[in-house]
């Protein structure tokens, strides 16, 4: 093969020969050292020599990098390696893994808290997305994030801003240090604030610490076992079952009054449901109108314990109810409203939500506690939550006998023993019979009677006076 000496300006104007892939102009100076011109206009400098019988080559670097007598050298550098029988390649991958393990082990030290929360909840968005079996739920979703939030954003319900989740405050800890003692502190700390809020941020951070141990990217960075520690244990808020917040049976009457007179119908049918149905509020606010079957009598609701949901009866009255809403949601607007909404390039089409709210972001009733505290004021109530409402279906069903297990499933509880969870299979229709039983004594203790309107195939009621 021809040979030049090399010089800045021969490499300068040195090009691939036309109709070559590549084209090689090799030194005179340094044996196996050259200048390699490629067809796309790239440039390298080489070395070439023989290892074990067979030609090896290996890249220096860009000329636009390099100056040719540094290249030069680094050529004869190579050459000393391949005549002592060493590939310079094997030898750059094995320096090049050491660094990158080190910049890994460097990383692994430096990952803070927050960098792996983040990576646990990426991780856990992926698998619900593809639909794996206990998934997590979109309430348990955003309680993780909810807790873990810094805070500052502005409320998009009332005055001011965010404040600062439990949690914040150790995403900004590297993995190490997340001790036990760490961990007590921090609990200590918040020992004042709500304890059912500090002890669910406690049992999802256990979760995130368990998650760590089983992941490789951070394992064995938490110190073993810093959420099992003494001081640990005895700094979790123990929390307990929550007294009162339950309508009492003699309560009814005044309760239904109280809310039958809210003037928002959507509220007023939901408040309702949520007291004769059962479920958990955002279970019921989610409820499309394609989850309501009116011909077989059904309601399909999300559930956080069962992937797939649940079915649950529809029971005459909440029918009764819903059909009022459906009637409301199909009609339109009158003509003066529909020809605004045209001036403004919007069209109308019926809200695919039951219980609607043409003011809220997504669509859908967000607040109805406000009502609701309005209507228990005036009916000289006490105070009961939406989730009380939730726990009175729950309390008031004994009063017609109704078997735990009935309640349970459709309140969307999970098995509490091995008979209910691999013995029991109960049909739509067994949950209906108690179900309806349910829904007709607490309408017979509101004082409300009602009945089917056959002629009108829906149905109706009145209240007794």
């Amino acid at each position: 093969m021809a040979k030049t000496n090399l010089t800045a300006a021969r490499v300068a104007a040195y090009q691939c020969e036309p109709g070559k892939q590549q084209s090689i102009l090799w030194d005179a100076k340094t044996r196996g050292f050259g200048l390699r011109a490629t067809a796309a206009g790239g440039h390298a400098y080489i070395v070439e020599g023989r290892l074990h019988g067979r030609t090896i080559r290996c890249t220096i670097g860009d000329p636009a990098n390099w100056k040719l007598e540094d290249a030069r050298q680094r050529a004869a550098d190579l050459r000393v390696l391949i005549d002592k029988g060493t590939d310079p390649r094997e030898q750059e991958a094995q320096q090049r893994a050491a660094a990158e393990a080190k910049r890994e082990a460097r990383l692994r030290q430096e990952a803070t808290v927050g960098d792996a929360w983040d990576a646990y909840l990426a991780y856990q968005k992926d698998r619900q997305q593809r639909g794996v079996e206990k998934a997590w739920g979109d309430r348990h979703m955003a309680d993780h994030e909810r807790l873990a939030a810094v805070g500052g954003v502005k409320k998009k319900r009332g005055k001011g801003e965010t404040q600062a989740g439990p949690l914040a405050e150790l995403m900004l800890l590297r993995l190490p240090e997340l001790t036990g003692a760490r961990i007590a502190q921090w609990l200590d700390r918040h020992a004042g604030e709500r304890p059912t809020m500090l002890a669910l941020a406690y049992r999802l951070l256990r979760a995130f610490i368990r998650w760590c141990e089983d992941t490789p990217a951070y394992k064995s960075l938490v110190p073993a076992d810093a959420y099992k520690e003494r001081a640990v244990k005895e700094a979790v808020p123990r929390v307990k079952a929550k007294e009162g917040d339950c309508l009492q049976r003699e309560q009814l009457r005044a309760w239904f009054d109280g809310v039958r007179k809210i003037g928002n119908p959507v509220i007023r049918a939901y408040l309702q449901t949520l007291l004769l149905v059962g479920p958990r509020r955002e279970e019921l606010a989610a409820l499309r109108w394609d989850d309501v079957d009116f011909q077989w009598n059904s309601l399909s609701l999300s559930d956080k314990v069962e992937s797939e949901g649940r079915v649950v009866p529809l029971t005459p009255y909440v029918a009764s109810l819903l059909w009022d809403l459906k009637r409301r949601n199909d009609t339109p607007p009158n003509v003066r409203e529909l020809a605004r909404m045209e001036a403004r390039g919007e069209k109308w089409k019926p809200s695919p939500w039951v219980f609607s709210s043409p003011t809220a972001e997504d669509g859908k009733l967000a607040e109805p506690r406000i009502a609701h505290a309005k209507a228990l004021r005036a009916a000289g109530l006490p105070h009961i939550s939406l989730h009380g409402l939730r726990r009175s279906f729950g309390t008031l069903s004994e009063w017609v006998e109704c078997p735990v297990g009935v309640t349970a499933q459709i309140m969307g509880h999970a098995p509490s023993a091995i008979a209910e969870k691999h013995y029991r299979r109960r049909p739509l229709d067994l949950l209906r019979l108690w179900h309806c039983r349910i829904e007709a004594w607490m309408l017979e203790q509101a004082g409300i009677e009602f009945k089917v309107n056959e002629a009108e195939e829906r149905p109706g009621l009145r209240a007794v006076k």
